[in-house]
């Protein structure tokens, strides 16, 4: 009968997503490679007259041509969890003791609940990834020029997204590791979200340990 070996190599989930550690809201990946994220705040396009979409079409257009810098655009559309939205209005209807208030309160939970029934409720959240590698494979490069070179890179890219209508930010370090955690874990993320002080343990040795590597 045939059987399965198993590996002698044990491989950490880590090393398995090449993810090294992040460190002020910088992705490290193996190789020198560095990710930044930014979130983006989205244009309402179809509600724009058409001759405010054609400027957004031209400028977004001379954007992408002038940028000179490589990016990822990331659109995540995730179902929302309710349930506690759920649970706050069974709570306040609990505590109501007006009648007609409690009426309104007990006829607006019913309809998201058969909302939620017979659709998902989806949300959407945008990305740009910006980058930097080092392709000076011989010579490994400081954290603080890493930080400089992509803070240089988020600067042109915000102001640029800022000249379509659209607001940036960069994402923490905890975030970071929340959206890794929810892509990773979609099902477990819905019942059981990261804790911030889950989040700040799971943070503090990722970046510990990579302060740790740079030490030696």
């Amino acid at each position: 009968m045939l059987g399965i070996r198993k590996s002698k190599t044990k491989l950490s989930s880590r090393s398995q997503i090449d993810i090294l550690g992040v460190r002020d809201g910088i992705l490290m990946l193996s190789g020198e490679r560095y990710r930044a994220v930014l979130e983006v705040t989205p244009v309402n396009f179809e509600l724009k007259s058409e001759a405010e979409q054609d400027a957004i079409i031209e400028t977004f257009e001379s954007y992408l041509n002038s940028i000179g810098i490589p990016m990822q655009i990331l659109v995540r559309v995730r179902e929302v969890d309710i349930s506690k939205y759920l649970e706050d209005l069974k709570e306040r209807l609990s505590g109501e003791t007006v009648p007609i208030f409690q009426k309104q309160l007990e006829s607006y939970g019913n309809f998201i609940k058969g909302l939620v029934t017979n659709n998902k409720i989806l949300t959407r959240q945008f990305c740009v990834i910006v980058p930097f590698d080092n392709k000076n494979g011989k010579s490994k490069v400081d954290f603080d020029f890493v930080k400089e070179q992509i803070s240089l890179s988020i600067d042109i890219v915000s102001k640029g997204l800022n000249r379509i209508g659209m607001r940036s930010r960069e994402l923490t370090s905890l975030e970071v590791l929340n959206m890794f955690y929810s892509f990773y874990n979609p099902a477990q993320a819905k019942i059981q979200p990261l804790a911030d002080q889950a989040l700040q343990l799971l943070g503090s040795q990722f970046i510990s340990k990579e302060d740790e590597n740079a030490e030696s």
